[in-house]
């Protein structure tokens, strides 16, 4: 049949609309997330998605956005109330990737929606000792302004502060304040 061909009667000519399972709809919105496709995270959102739709491992859509530096879709996820903490299988949220990463744009809109700066992973590392570990010195001095504690110590007895040390990080030991001792404000060196 030719697009101006009359169409037999009582048929019609338009395909069906694709169904998609819950599942599928999940993977998509997703895949959206990681990918940066706002436009689509704003569909979807307008159609009544959680915000906060998690896959297997736990991963969020405002998780994987932020992670891939999409920093428009991080926006519009936070604008329909994603959760800014939630926490992936691992216990590591959305500021936690990003101080691995080092993208201060995308940290900034966290902390600006209320990400807690010193959050624990299960193994109880922060987002301080990620940055730390990857060696991320802009991303470590923006989180200590922010308060991040750099004496925090993870379920190894590590800290941001013995990482630093331990890993030779000259500079990044040098943007963290003296260390206190637990009676009183007195520095230790």
């Amino acid at each position: 049949m030719t697009a101006n061909a009359p169409s037999p009667e009582g048929q019609d000519d338009t395909a069906p609309a694709p169904v998609f399972t819950e599942t599928e709809i999940a993977s998509l919105f997703l895949d959206a997330a990681r990918d940066g496709q706002t436009d689509l995270i704003e569909s979807f959102l307008a159609a009544g998605i959680d915000p906060d739709l998690r896959d297997a491992r736990g991963y969020s859509a405002l998780i994987l956005a932020a992670y891939n530096s999409h920093a428009e879709t991080v926006a519009c996820l936070l604008a329909h109330h994603a959760t800014v903490d939630l926490q992936d299988g691992k216990g590591s949220t959305a500021l936690a990737g990003v101080a691995f990463k080092g993208d201060l744009a995308v940290a900034r809109q966290l902390v600006a929606a209320g990400a807690e700066i010193d959050s624990t992973n299960h193994v109880g590392r922060t987002p301080l000792i990620f940055a730390t570990m990857f060696n991320r010195a802009p991303m470590v001095a923006f989180l200590l302004e922010q308060g991040a504690n750099p004496d925090h110590r993870d379920g190894e007895g590590n800290s941001a502060r013995l990482v630093a040390e331990r890993q030779g990080l000259a500079p990044i030991t040098a943007l963290m304040p003296p260390q206190r001792r637990a009676d009183g404000p007195h520095p230790l060196r």
